[in-house]
Formats: C-alpha cells, structure tokens, sequence
C-alpha cells in the first residue's frame, strides 16, 4: 500500500546549473527511481516553516554549504546554525523520529555543534559516494521510520485489505463487491473507496484479534494506548461515550445501590441510572445568568454533605446499604469548567468505591501541563486513590482524531484494589455490537498514536494558542468599534496575555472574579479550559438583565450555519465552539469575519430574503423581515417573560423524586402512564427524560415530580414555537400534535 510522504529537501542550489545543485539533483533522481517521491525547496530563509512538514514528510535533507553559510563570517555561520536549530526545535518538537540528514561539499559534522549533530540520522559528504549508494542511505532510514509509525490494530487491518484474500465471512458487501453490481452501488463505492470497504470485516477474521475478547493486535493497540494515555487499563469502544458510561455503570452499579451524580450529566448516565435500579443523589452544579453551567461547589463533595442527601431522600433513606456505589461527574462542562480532581480523590477516595469523570470533552488534557491535576488519570507523578477505581470515559471522536463514535475507558488501579478485567468484561460484553466497525477500532489506535509525545503535546498547545489568539483577536476588534458600539465577548477571564497561553492560574475560578458569576467558588479547584469558547451576545448582562436590545443566539447561529459556520451549541445569548486539534487560523480568522459580516447586516437591518435565502424559502412568513427587526422581535418575547431567570431557576429548583427512574420505566414499558397536555402538569410524575434544547442537558428524570417553575417554562416554549417558527426550542420529552390547526403539547406521566 503506497503512502505519499515525500523527501524534503532544502537546498539553495537545487535548481542552479553548478557542481552543487548537479549533485543533490544526482540524490533526488536517484530516490525518485526507488519509487519515493522528492519536493524540493531552494529557499533555505526560514527554516522554521519547513519543520511544519514533518507531519507529511519521509526525511529531510538539508544543505549546510556555503550559500545557506554566507561568506563564512563568524555573525553569518552564528545565524545560519541559530536556523538550522530553530528548524531542528521545531521537527522535534512534534516528532522524535523522522529521519534529518545534513549534507554538505565544504563544511562536515566538525562544523556543526553536538547539540545539533544528536538529533541527525546522518551526515552526507557530497562526491565521496555515488548518488545511487547515497539515495540507498537515506531510503533505508526512511522507510524504517514509515515501517514504524503505524499502531499495532491499524498495521493489521492495513495489512489484511491489502492481501485482497476472498471472504466468505459478513457483511455481505465482501469487501464493497456487492456495491459495484448496482448504479447506486457504484456511486457508494467511488465515494468511500475501496480501502474502507476492504477494511470493514468480521470479528471472524482471527488475525485482526477480537475487540470483545481484547486480543491480538487489537489488545496490543489498548495496551500501547493505555501508556500514552498514562492508564493502568484501556478499552477501546465503538459505538461511543454513552456506551462507555453504561459500561462503566453496569460494572459496578446493581438495583437499589445509592448513586452520587452530577445534575447536569449526560443523558446517558440518566439511562444507565434507569438501567441498573439504581438510587440517585443529585449534586447541584451552579449556573449564571448566561445560562452557562458551573462547577458543583466544592463543599458537596465532603462525605458529611453527602451523608445528610442520602438522610434527607425519601427513597434513598431506606435503602440498605448507605454507602455510595459510584460519583459521577461531568469533567469539562460543555463550557469548558473543570474540576481539581485530586481533591475530589483525597475527599472521597476512601468513601465511594468508584470515581467516574465523564471526560467526554477532555481527552487532551493527559499531553499537556497546563491542565495538571484537572483531569482524572495521570502518571506516576500523581498519587492513587487509597481505595477507590478511577474512570475516565472519553470520547476521542471530540476533540482528538478519531472519527465519529470513537471513545475509550480508562481505568487507573487504587492503592488497595485492582480493576478485575475479566468481570469487567461482561459489562463491556453486555452493550459492545458483536459486529464492531474496524474503521472505528482504527481511528482509536490512530488518536491515541498521535498523542504519543512529544507530538500531544506540541498538537494541545497548538490548540491552545488557536484558542487564546481567537480572544485576542476578538477583543482587538471590541476596542476599535469603541465604548459607543457593539460587539461579541468571549467568555472567560478578563486579562489576557498578550502573547501565549499565559499562566494556568489566570485560568483558574476564584470568588474574587466577576467574569464567571458562579458565586463562592473554592480557590485552586475549577479552571476554565481555554479550548472551549462561548461567545457573548448583546442583549443580557452578567446580572441577568435585559438590555434594551438583543441579539438572540438562535437567529445568529442560523444566520452562521447559512453562511457555512455550524456551531457546537446554541444558548439564549451565546454559542459555543472548540478548539480541537483540527482548528486552524483560517477557520477561527473565518468566525470573527463573519461575525463581523452579520453585525454589518444587523446595524442596516437588511431583509432576511437577501442574508438567509434558503431559511425564507422554507419559512416564507420571514421574507420581509429585517434581521434586526427579527432579532428584537424575540429579544422582546424573552425579556417579558423574564425568560433568563426561568431558564436559571428551573435547573436549580426543588425537583423532589416520587419514585425511582427504573420504576418510572416500568410504568411506561407497561403502559401505565397517560398522556396529559402542559396544562394537567401540576403534580403529575413525569415518565419520560425531559430535555430542552439548548442546552441539551436533561432538566427531569424519569420518577420526578412536576413543579410550577418548570411547567411556566414549557408554557412559554408553547408560546414561543407558535410565534416563531423555524427558530423553536426542542424539548426532549414534549409530544406535539396538531389541533384545530395550532400545535399542542404533551406530555407521558405515569398514573399514580
């Protein structure tokens, strides 16, 4: 299977008609007719920018003669190696391995200084060998170092399709034969191509290993990424992070064990909750008036709180065994709050005997300093708990590069147990596919294979300097419009360096800041991660005041996807991006001109036909509408119905239980619930999740009662959805239907 990584070469001369471009291009001919490809660059100048090859290269070669030394001055040779170091720097610093080759006519290794000569694969006199013999040299190094790069699981599939063997395993494509008997077929293949077809196999293929048994080369993949990532175990999963958290809850979660879990987590641990029987405690994350979620203070981590929840809880007061069985918690919002989780591990290490961070949105933060202690498992450096097992489910399809539904669990050992794999297992075997998708194997083994350092951490910081150069940017465009005018604001602390990522405590929350407005927040224990960026609209302050205009963000972002930018997450007046490793300065540099383009568009109120042409054709009741006109249109409904403060109290309001989620799923998989309107709500049980979209976190639990702040807000949703369609809010849970020509709500309940 042919890869194109090219030699490099840097060199001067390489196009001149001399002795020395006639004998590098003598190499280059000789390497090409080995089936290796050559780009050549004869600016040698800034040699910092070629190192940004390395990803894409084979080896380098670069000259070190007397036109990259100038005269030979003592101030030309200084600068001319102050180069070549700098270039060295910047190739190691994201690869230790590829192959770097000086050569030279004039000047040998006595020239070039040790700290230098360490970091060569060789040295080339030029003339001495024959360019044949050279070209050999440096082919020889450069196919070991490609030989080398493919992770275990990825070198075995590679492997397999290229063998093109007869299958007579599923699925029934054989390989993408099956699609090339049908035009469409056809179509399917010329689009996906004839690797990824040849590498969708069977788990019956025994020289691949067995992803549910964790064999063969798939185990030495979730062994060789368990040591980049610094875990004791690691699985991969392939059908994503809820998986994975259902995984990690049935391994140790059985009915009636008591729960601590974090409020606003992810649905998937609502339906692991409802899966196992099992009995949860809420903790109470904080929220601003932005409607962005908060860090859980720190004094409900303390095992007396915790102790006077579980007394205080109807259900859980009765059960048998008091003790917690797993805490879970959200580690990164999706704002980006962290916690301090070796102060959540010295607090409860010895008290619950399983600590889960959801690290959906984290699985960077092992390769990089900045974020020590704020994430779950890391190396030697950091103590074990005394106890308990700590987790980590992440999903590297989020922020590394797997693609989509790639995640893994990790797992580190506590002092004084050890994670059983093989009963582990039947946990993994309960929600794992028997027809796992090998691509999915594939991009696990490749994401955890770039992170191998030093290349993790030079790819995080990238994304972190992206992230801090997209605030400055952002604010240098706030300062030239002026006090006068308006402008977006990017969430997060107000000083910012003014080159770099700055300090990690200029990222850490503190009660002292009036950034966040979470209240008292406990010095040293929540960071905000710089990669994660919500950005600001006019219209409501840090108070929770309407202003006397408003864009909302549902008309922005709308406005945004029209126009090519899709966003991660839409608020009342926010939206939410991320700097992954794949953002580049032209894709944020593309954010802040169209956010630009859509404030010009805004001051002069153009008409929506014009700036959202396939949104008015679909809703045409818009035409004629400006988009100020629209954006102060639902900045009026919203600031009438005080729509902030309803959003913010009702996840922080009394939601009392009236039975356990697992009994509220009977109820319905037995049909005894009933399906009642909005306005039959008051005291009604609720036997379905409740979801409102933004922000897409669960607001109700199957077994929970019904009170008056939340049935306001569904009332307003009714309201809103009827005077402004295409822009509605999607709640998870509510049942429309049409009467009489205007759309209804309902809502399952169970029947008491």
């Amino acid at each position: 299977m042919k890869f194109h990584f090219p030699v490099i070469i840097i060199d001067e001369d390489f196009r001149s008609e001399n002795i020395s471009g006639s004998g590098i291009r003598d190499v280059a001919e000789a390497i090409g007719k080995q089936g290796y490809d050559i780009v050549g660059f004869t600016s040698f100048g800034d040699l910092s920018a070629f190192a940004q090859q390395a990803s894409r290269a084979s080896c380098f070669i670069v000259s070190i003669d007397d036109d990259e030394f100038g005269s030979g001055s003592a101030q030309e040779v200084d600068q001319a190696l102050t180069d070549l170091r700098q270039f060295i720097k910047g190739v190691r610093r994201r690869n230790n391995d590829i192959p770097i080759f000086l050569y030279g006519e004039t000047r040998t290794s006595q020239h070039i200084p040790n700290d230098i000569l360490r970091e060569l694969h060789g040295f080339i006199h030029m003339f001495e060998d024959t360019a044949d013999f050279v070209a050999k040299y440096i082919i020889r190094e450069a196919k070991k170092y490609l030989d080398g790069l493919a992770p275990p699981f990825f070198k075995a599939l590679m492997n397999y399709a290229a063998d093109s063997s007869y299958s007579w395993h599923s699925p029934g494509h054989s390989g993408g034969v099956a699609f090339l008997k049908s035009p469409v077929g056809q179509m399917f293949h010329q689009f996906f191509g004839e690797n990824m077809l040849r590498a969708d196999v069977s788990s019956s293929v025994d020289e691949l290993g067995q992803l549910l048994d964790h064999t063969g080369p798939v185990a030495k993949s979730e062994q060789n990424a368990a040591r980049i990532f610094n875990a004791d175990h690691l699985f991969f999963v392939t059908n994503g992070t809820s998986t994975s958290n259902k995984i990690v809850w049935h391994s140790t979660v059985a009915a009636g064990d008591i729960v601590i879990v974090d409020r606003n987590c992810h649905k998937s641990i609502l339906h692991a909750i409802i899966m196992t029987g099992a009995i949860p405690i809420f903790l109470m994350p904080t929220r601003n008036h932005y409607g962005i979620i908060g860090p859980i203070p720190k004094a409900q981590f303390c095992p007396e709180v915790i102790k006077a929840k579980i007394a205080a809880h109807p259900i859980a007061s009765q059960a048998k065994d008091q003790t917690p069985r797993i805490l879970t918690i959200t580690q990164s919002t999706y704002d980006g709050v962290l916690y301090n989780v070796e102060q959540i591990k010295a607090t409860l290490g010895s008290y619950i005997d399983t600590l889960h961070f959801d690290e959906a949105w984290l699985p960077h933060a092992a390769f990089h300093d900045f974020y020590q202690n704020m994430h779950a498992i890391g190396g030697n450096e950091r103590p074990r708990a005394d106890d308990a097992l700590i987790f980590a489910t992440q999903s590297t399809h989020k922020l590394l590069a797997g693609i989509s539904q790639a995640s893994q669990i990790l797992v580190q050992d506590a002092k004084q147990r050890h994670l059983d794999s093989h009963r582990f297992n039947e946990s993994y075997l309960m929600h794992s596919s028997t027809s796992p998708q090998y691509a999915i194997i594939a991009s696990c083994d490749i994401a955890a294979a770039m992170m191998e350092q030093p290349g993790g951490r030079a790819l995080v910081e990238e994304s972190l300097i992206e992230a801090v150069d997209f605030r400055r940017a952002m604010r240098k465009v706030d300062q030239e419009f002026g006090e006068h005018d308006w402008w977006f604001q990017v969430w997060g602390p107000q000083a910012l360096p003014e080159q770099g990522i700055g300090q990690r405590e200029d990222w850490l929350l503190d009660q002292q800041d009036n950034w966040h407005n979470f209240g008292k927040i406990e010095p040293g224990f929540n960071m905000l991660d710089p990669i994660k960026a919500t950005i600001v609209n006019p219209g409501l302050n840090s108070k929770g005041e309407f202003e006397s205009t408003g864009i909302p963000a549902t008309v922005l972002t709308k406005y945004l996807a029209e126009h090519g930018i899709v966003v991660e997450k839409t608020g009342l007046y926010s939206f939410f991006i991320m700097f992954t490793i794949g953002i580049t300065k032209g894709r944020w540099n593309s954010m802040v001109t169209e956010l630009q383009q859509f404030k010009d568009d805004y001051d002069q109120n153009l008409p929506l036909w014009r700036l959202m042409p396939e949104f008015v054709e679909q809703y045409p009741c818009y035409e004629k509408v400006g988009l100020k006109d629209l954006c102060q249109q639902i900045h009026t409904m919203y600031q009438c119905n005080n729509i902030s403060k309803v959003t913010t109290d009702m996840y922080v309001s009394d939601i009392s239980p009236a039975m356990l989620p697992s009994e509220a799923w009977r109820k319905m998989a037995h049909r005894e619930v009933e399906r009642v309107t909005i306005d039959e709500l008051d005291g009604r049980v609720t036997a379905m999740m409740v979801t409102p979209y933004p922000p897409g976190i669960p607001l109700m639990v199957p077994g929970e009662r019904f009170n008056a702040t939340i049935i306001h807000y569904l009332k307003f949703i009714r309201e809103f959805n009827q005077q402004f369609p295409g822009f509605e809010t999607y709640v998870h849970g509510l049942v429309k239907k049409e009467v009489n020509g205007k759309a209804q709500y309902y809502v399952d309940v169970v029947i008491e």
